[in-house]
């Protein structure tokens, strides 16, 4: 069974995923006000369902 934390994600591998710039994939998370599900030092980490916002923010 799935770890929660398996389904975290970072802006920079969700820019990967979404094959646009970290640049644009941050600017989306500002501008939607979505809130890290986790933190790891600086490193902040997604949920799947921020994911499919991004996406749907990017057209």
């Amino acid at each position: 069974m799935a770890d929660a934390k398996d389904n975290l994600i970072t802006a920079g591998n969700i820019a990967k995923e979404l094959g646009v710039s970290d640049g644009k994939v941050k600017k989306a998370i500002k501008e939607l006000g979505l809130e890290p599900a986790a933190k790891r030092g600086v490193c902040c980490f997604y949920d799947r369902g921020a994911v499919d916002k991004i996406k749907g923010s990017l057209g």
